[in-house]
């Protein structure tokens, strides 16, 4: 295959997945991505800044559909309505393939690294989140803990959905961890 024809990103995620559920994610060398997916080395680079890109890139996606969907939210909805919106862009961008995520998810909590940096990146999207409820006049506190509660619930509803062997769409996973947050939360 040669480096230039179309379809070298998707190619290389795809080596870079394969290779690290066969060897792990410290065990794969770039070069080892790049000869799997038929392209140089140089290539690589072009499309990711290093191997742990490869499973990071869609975060500025992610962040950017989630800011988008809570800026659309109706003026009337609640805090965590909206951040219910922002949630569900989410599912929208990466619920549409299980066996992906499952995959990624495998290979993150592998790495104590890779760990780490999906927790950075969740904290990012939260922080990015807040500064957008705040635009909307939602006070500092009720922003921060808004988006917090939204990443937890988020953490919890992908598990049940990575872990799951039923047809629950990963939507569906987020408002069930929404609806046991309010039953939680309920008095008496």
């Amino acid at each position: 295959m040669g480096r230039w024809e179309p379809g070298a990103g998707s190619r290389l995620r795809e080596a870079a997945l394969t290779l690290y559920l066969e060897r792990g994610f410290e065990q794969t060398m770039v070069a080892d991505i790049a000869e799997r997916a038929g392209v140089t080395a140089r290539t690589f680079f072009r499309y990711f800044a290093d191997k742990r890109e490869v499973l990071f890139d869609a975060a500025a996606e992610l962040e950017e559909k989630s800011l988008a969907a809570l800026e659309a939210a109706p003026a009337t909805a609640s805090t965590l309505e909206v951040v219910t919106a922002a949630l569900d862009a989410v599912a929208d961008t990466i619920g549409h393939d299980r066996e992906l995520a499952r995959k990624r998810h495998a290979v993150i909590m592998a790495n104590a690294d890779l760990r780490e940096r999906e927790l950075s990146k969740l904290a990012q999207m939260s922080a990015t989140l807040a500064d957008g409820l705040r635009r909307r006049g939602v006070d500092d506190a009720e922003a921060a803990l808004a988006t917090e509660t939204g990443v937890a619930v988020y953490r919890v509803a992908f598990q049940q959905w990575v872990d799951g062997t039923d047809d629950l769409a990963l939507r569906d996973a987020i408002d069930q961890s929404f609806a046991r947050l309010r039953t939680l939360t309920a008095p008496g």
